[in-house]
């Protein structure tokens, strides 16, 4: 009988393992909610104000989004990078109130609940306007709810009990008082110039408001007989040739224009056989004759002669419907237009003042007015001649090739070509996606220059769409209503565009590059018209003169409006009260109620003044606005606009603006395409704080790609974090301040790990305060994952688990690991403010606290560690070259781990290691032992005894890998210890105790 050895005995009691009941599975679709409900009892928002009260104040103001309709990603971006910038500014110590809102009013929600009217068949316009503006603040009430409770669901901390909303009372109030702060000042004015206007909708539009989509519309060439022309009589009873693709607006035509400096044929077309004769001479520009000609169909033709666009001055020509007489009849003077160019067309433009912006502006300066031919739904008037009631001009039926106007210009003679053919992009209402129209209208204007306002109008302000006893086209227009010295009193003299472009430039752009964008449209915009045909909005309070024409400037008639609308709303201006707003010195008879409402970019721009001002004092700025890249053209400058006009500067220090969330493809989110990407879907699956790192990570300066690749790097990224912070929770277990070691009694790993901490706090501070947030969680996550978990944790989970509890290497890491603690928690809590609590609440159970109280850590101080930083990157260096020399070993199978490898260093110079213990090599690289020899420079043999050694001085850069002409790796011969299992000299048989863990044993 043999005997049998006796089994090696079980160590692991005795080894200190990491404890933590922190989960390593998120499951955060379940906790989140829980979470945002104890804070809710906490009241953690108010509580913060409360600590941070007499702080620098941060102020972040929130850009309204519409109330309608869930969330979509967009919002989810916007709103998160927001709670982002507003925890980071607390985290450092400020006052960052965030007081999110709504915009309430305006044409979104007007058109969901005329849709409900529609589905029943029933006509808006038929309901009293008390009824249908309930039913739309009801509309707004319901999305409100909704959407905050989305909001909320996502983290984002703010005032919710207290939003601001554009309809509420004081907020209605705020609005109509910064209207007759520019009716005051005398920056408004009411007049009639073309305006982008949706049929459809019925109403005046933004240029933020439309978006352009290709179309095919009808392209036509029209003859105009020229009847006059002194500087060229020759000219006479030939045909000016224009070239349109609004075929609708050839009826209100009223001028046509040249270019002074183009050079003009006058030729006589010869056409094929079977086509006939057409003996006409035709004027076009000499440089666009071949492609007239191949428009029109002529084979060649016969120059006649030649002029000079100049020798067009004071010529006229008759209009194609001129038999109809009345408007018609009229010549049409030819007028010199800078912007006629020779691209396309013909070289001559015809002018319809109420359809073109150039159009009108030239017609101006020779007293030709609008004639408001065309009726807000886009069709011309019943009056007009033989167009009334045919149908909208928008309609391809009716300006097609064989629509009304082609047949009867055909008819007439005056159609050389038409073809339904001409592919182009074309302004659509971003809301009923239908195509808009540029058509003259009276509106209300703030004039962007002194001079920009329309010249007078002729009437008595009787209103568009009113029959006149005048032949067709004559409709009366509105009176100018001037109320004042048109120049901003903010601004000393300086017109509206002045002072907008000074405060751009005095005003931070994040990304720089967005000032120039905003700038040009600044530059180049027309005067901003307020005012809306809707009835759910802020009214246009104003009282106009029936003999006079201009609108009511009385600081005691403005003081009433502001009132009423305080008590009671803008529903006040819809009651019987206007004798008492305007006293006892006006008679309600002599006065038009103005009923146009404001546009909603009037009421968004004006949110600076009822929430920040409001709330923080009058005078107060934002510090931060930051919305998407296509706000430069909407709150971005509308907010500029109104606070520049009112107090001659910008409502904000700095814009942030972000690009657009795409589909995992880069493509435009639609649901046409099915590529839809659902915020609420991600956060119900994967929680909110997945979106959340989503949105840190992103460049989001540029537009921005989610999809469930993207979202799986998301999720990776935040797996690893988490996992850090297990594992730091289970490492700290029972960790109190007894066993806590100075930074000078530290061991150099352990300084080393807080030096690379105090570089990384100033970079996540600096990219915070820049709020380059993709950089701040890159610099988050890298460290964790690089300097932390495959470095610090790796090299001294051994001390950790093996070394005795007093032992000071082990007191120095768990230290470490509390200031690591303390640290990251707070660096994660801006972005991951769910994780960030769970994580805290883990270590620190209570009732009462919470991660977001916490401010910005203060780190332990590294006096006289210069150097230190160069010295261990270097070491991490070699570490990362035993590695890679281990790793073919590894694979092969030739060793189970590091911890097997003899490692021996050929170095052809002086080196580092040669003046670090072979030990602390050993325990940095985990591995069994490392020598360093010395080897010839031109054959790599060992050479002698090796040189004295040179101390390294501490600001070389890091070792490049040519210093080791070699890395050998070796299985070692050493046993393994027990219960470290380490390779050691000392372990005599596997399973055997090293000197260290024999003595930790007999201790315990």
């Amino acid at each position: 009988m043999t005997d049998t050895p006796a089994p090696a005995r079980d160590y692991r009691d005795t080894v200190f393992l990491p404890k933590t009941d922190f989960p390593m599975k998120a499951g955060l679709a379940a906790k989140e909610p829980a979470i945002l409900e104890r804070w809710a009892k906490l009241g953690i928002y108010d509580r913060l104000r409360e600590q941070r009260l007499g702080r620098e104040r941060f102020i972040l103001h929130d850009g309204p989004p519409y109330a309608n309709g869930d969330i979509h990603m967009g919002h989810a971006m916007n709103k998160v990078l927001k709670d982002i910038i507003v925890r980071s500014q607390s985290l450092m110590g400020k006052d960052a109130p965030y007081v999110p809102g709504w915009d309430c009013h305006g044409l979104p929600i007007e058109w969901k609940v005329e849709e409900a009217y529609r589905a029943k068949k029933l006509n808006k316009d038929d309901v009293p306007v008390d009824q249908f503006r309930a039913e739309c603040r009801a509309y707004a009430e319901k999305w409100v709810a909704v959407q905050k409770a989305e909001f909320e669901r996502l983290g984002v901390m703010g005032d919710w009990a207290d939003p601001y909303l554009t309809m509420k009372y004081e907020a209605e109030a705020a609005i109509v008082g910064e209207l007759l702060k520019f009716a005051e000042s005398g920056q408004l004015y009411r007049g009639a110039k073309p305006v982008m206007w949706s049929p459809v909708e019925k109403t005046a539009l933004a240029e933020a408001e439309v978006e352009y989509e290709d179309i095919v519309s009808t392209q036509i060439d029209v003859a105009f007989e020229i009847v006059e022309a002194p500087n060229a009589p020759e000219l006479v009873g030939a045909h000016a040739v224009i070239w349109t693709t609004t075929p609708w607006t050839i009826p209100v035509n009223q001028a046509l224009s040249y270019g002074p400096e183009i050079i003009y044929l006058v030729v006589e077309p010869m056409y094929d056989a079977e086509r006939g004769s057409r003996p006409r001479q035709l004027l076009i520009a000499d440089v666009l004759l071949e492609s007239v000609r191949a428009r029109l169909g002529f084979s060649s033709e016969h120059v006649k002669g030649t002029c000079k666009g100049s020798d067009l001055a004071d010529a006229t020509a008759r209009h194609p419907m001129h038999a109809l007489g009345g408007f018609f009849a009229k010549p049409r003077p030819f007028l010199p237009g800078e912007f006629v160019t020779t691209d396309a067309g013909t070289g001559l433009v015809h002018m319809a003042p109420d359809h073109g912006e150039d159009d009108f502006e030239l017609c101006k300066q020779y007293g030709i007015d609008p004639v408001f031919a065309i009726d807000g739904a886009g069709m011309y008037r019943a009056d007009w001649a033989w167009l009334g009631g045919q149908g909208s001009v928008i309609n391809k039926k009716f300006v097609s090739a064989d629509g009304p106007i082609c047949t009867d210009l055909r008819e007439a003679g005056a159609l050389l070509a038409a073809s339904d053919d001409f592919k182009h992009s074309y302004p659509h209402s971003w809301r009923s996606k239908a195509k808009v129209i540029f058509r003259a209208t009276p509106q209300w204007f703030i004039p962007m220059d002194a001079s920009s306002a329309p010249s007078p109008l002729r009437g008595e302000g009787r209103g568009e769409g009113q029959p006149s006893d005048a032949v067709p086209g004559t409709a009366p227009h509105p009176s100018p209503l001037p109320g004042g010295e048109r120049e901003s009193e903010a601004g000393n003299g300086a017109t509206l565009r002045e002072i907008a472009l000074d405060a751009i430039a005095a005003t931070t752009w994040i990304p720089a590059r967005s000032e120039n964008r905003i700038t040009s449209m600044v530059q180049g915009r027309p005067d901003w018209v307020i005012s809306r045909q809707r009835a759910w909005g802020v009214p246009i309070a104003l009282f106009v003169n029936r003999a006079t024409g201009q609108y009511l400037n009385d600081p005691a008639v403005n003081a009433r409006i502001i009132e009423a609308f305080r008590e009671n709303g803008a529903d006040a201006w819809y009651a019987d009260g206007h004798q008492a707003l305007l006293g006892p010195d006006y008679a309600l008879a002599d006065y038009e109620v103005v009923k146009d409402i404001l546009d909603v970019w009037f009421d968004s721009g004006c949110t600076h003044v009822f929430t920040v001002e409001a709330r923080y004092g009058e005078g107060t700025r934002a510090n931060l606005y930051l919305e998407g890249s296509d706000q430069h053209r909407g709150w971005f400058q509308s907010s500029l606009l109104e606070s520049c006009g009112t107090r001659g500067r910008a409502p904000y220090d700095a814009v942030l603006t972000h690009g657009f969330a795409l589909d995992g493809q880069g493509r435009k989110m639609s649901k046409s395409l099915g590529n839809v990407v659902d915020p609420l879907k991600i956060i119900g699956e994967s929680g909110a704080d997945i979106l959340r790192m989503w949105v840190a990570s992103t460049d989001y300066f540029d537009d921005v790609k989610i999809g469930k690749e993207v979202l799986a790097t998301a999720s990776d990224a935040y797996r690893k974090l988490r996992n850090t912070f297990r594992y730091m929770l289970g490492a700290l277990e029972d960790f109190d301040e007894s066993e806590r070691v100075a930074v000078s009694d530290m061991p150099e790993l352990e300084r080393y790990v807080l030096h690379r901490l105090g570089m990384i706090d100033t970079e996540l501070r600096q990219a915070a305060e820049a709020y380059e947030f993709n950089r701040y969680t890159r610099l988050l996550t890298d460290f964790a994952s690089e300097d932390l978990s495959a470095f610090f944790f790796d090299i001294r989970k051994d001390s950790l688990y093996c070394d005795a509890p007093t032992d000071i290497k082990r007191r120095s890491y768990r230290t470490v690991l509390d200031v690591l603690f303390h640290a990251l928690v707070r660096y994660a809590a801006p972005v991951l403010c769910f994780t960030a609590e769970e994580v805290w609440q883990s270590r620190f159970p209570s009732d009462d606290s919470s991660v977001h109280y916490l401010e910005w850590p203060t780190l332990p101080s590294l006096e006289g560690d210069n150097g230190l930083g160069s010295k261990w990157q270097r070491i991490r260096h070699y570490r990362r070259l035993v590695t890679e020399a281990i790793e073919p070993l590894r694979r092969g199978k030739e060793i189970k781990s590091s911890l097997e490898a003899n490692i021996v260093f050929n170095f052809v110079a002086n080196h580092d290691l040669e003046t670090i213990e072979p030990e602390k090599l050993a325990e940095y690289f985990i591995v069994a032992s490392v020598t360093t020899a010395r080897v010839d420079s031109t054959n790599g043999a060992p050479v002698g005894s090796p040189p004295q050694v040179i101390p390294h001085h501490p600001d070389t850069a890091t070792v490049s890998a040519d210093m080791a002409t070699s890395v050998d790796v070796t299985k070692t011969d050493f046993h393994k210890c027990g219960r470290c299992w380490r390779h050691l000299p000392e372990v005599n048989v596997d399973g055997d105790l090293c000197n260290r863990c024999d003595e930790v044993v007999a201790d315990a």
